[in-house]
């Protein structure tokens, strides 16, 4: 059976007997079997009713498709539960929204809320706005590219951002992709560990369709220099755009929808932040050229200079990580080694939300040069500046 994307619900509640028979040849058939486990009941219901008491993890009476017993916000946004981690029967579900002390790799949209740190701010994270509420100062994404033919220019808004389809971030994204179809099928279907195909979202990194990297099989509950996501980076950037041609590359994957033409992280991030990211040319950044100073922003996709103050860096920090431009690594390394490892979007921001403003991994008005925060941040990739 396939799980569903975000927030869409049936309105039907019954089903029929074809469609039960072919819910239990999914759950028998072999590549099912293979890559999902645990018991049926942690994820779906058939009846929505045990104990005179509603199947959901919210106790909504409403059917969700797929007969599952949760949208994504019920499975991952569980919020009162202190853990990162539900378990359920044998189901582990991480969790984006909670307020509990761990945060996953993502982060956390509770800094947003208030349910979790020093108090709500639009700034801290994305927007989804059935849990945290609509922005109330962004309409279009930061640095997103405007077009006159999306909506008020931006076809993803504070408004309509969701988890995954469309107008999210997980699954297919390209117009046939509502939900819950841009997600569906891909929890039965995931590939865990080293993701280095990105064809289909269960087989690119985190669903993210067309993301390679490597999975920590515990989210990063439990992270560690050698023990943590991989993430894959160029060398050098490139030029993106709409169409391609002319030098560019197109972030528009045909059948596939929008993804990075790379797999990169850095690139799936400038899907819709292009305007912080993508070059003015192949060659150029507007300014400078791409692999030297002056930028005229913090250049991502890049590779660390393998001298002066960068060469210091090689022993990877789990709060300012590296990704990997040599292919996508079989397991975490606790090496970094500067001239082939890569600076990239995450480097500074996670990717729900942090408890400093736009989403970064540090308290950046604490980032002071000569200020004894060595090691720490910026100082991570910049140690001679402390």
């Amino acid at each position: 059976m396939q799980m569903q994307g975000c927030f869409a619900r049936q309105n039907t509640r019954f089903f029929s007997f074809g469609v039960f028979v072919t819910f239990l040849g999914l759950l028998l058939s072999p590549d099912v079997q293979a890559q999902m486990t645990g018991n049926c009941a942690n994820c779906h219901t058939m009846h929505n009713s045990q104990g005179g008491l509603a199947m959901t993890f919210d106790q909504n009476t409403t059917a969700n498709d797929n007969l599952t017993r949760g949208t994504c916000l019920g499975c991952h946004a569980q919020g009162t539960d202190s853990s990162a981690i539900v378990v359920l029967g044998t189901s582990r579900i991480p969790q984006v929204y909670h307020d509990g002390g761990t945060d996953l790799a993502g982060g956390n949209f509770a800094y947003i809320t208030g349910l979790k740190g020093g108090g709500a701010s639009d700034r801290k994270g994305h927007n989804i706005a059935e849990l945290t509420g609509s922005d109330g100062v962004l309409y279009g994404p930061p640095g997103g590219i405007n077009q006159s033919f999306h909506d008020n220019g931006f076809i993803v808004n504070t408004n309509n951002l969701t988890c995954a389809g469309t107008n999210g971030c997980h699954g297919y994204r390209f117009a046939a992709s509502s939900l819950p179809n841009g997600i569906s099928g891909a929890h039965h279907k995931n590939v865990a560990g080293k993701m280095d195909l990105a064809t289909e979202p269960a087989n690119s990194y985190r669903f993210l369709m067309g993301v390679k990297g490597f999975e920590d099989a515990d989210w990063e509950e439990n992270a560690g220099s050698s023990t943590h996501n991989e993430y894959s980076a160029l060398q050098a950037p490139v030029a993106l755009g709409c169409s391609g041609g002319g030098g560019e590359l197109s972030c528009h994957g045909g059948a596939s929808g929008v993804q990075p033409p790379d797999g990169t992280m850095s690139q799936y991030c400038a899907t819709c932040h292009g305007n912080f990211h993508t070059l003015e040319t192949a060659t150029s950044d507007g300014v400078g050229t791409v692999a030297s100073s002056p930028f005229i922003r913090h250049p991502t996709d890049l590779a660390l200079p393998s001298t002066g103050e960068y060469a210091a860096y090689t022993s990877y920090n789990i709060d300012t990580p590296i990704a990997r431009t040599t292919g996508v690594p079989d397991a975490s390394s606790a090496a970094v080694t500067p001239g082939t490892d890569a600076v990239m979007c995450l480097s500074c921001h996670v990717s729900h939300a942090s408890d400093f403003p736009s989403m970064l991994r540090w308290d950046y008005s604490a980032m002071i040069a000569d200020g004894g925060v060595g090691g720490t941040g910026c100082f991570v990739c910049h140690t001679t500046k402390d």
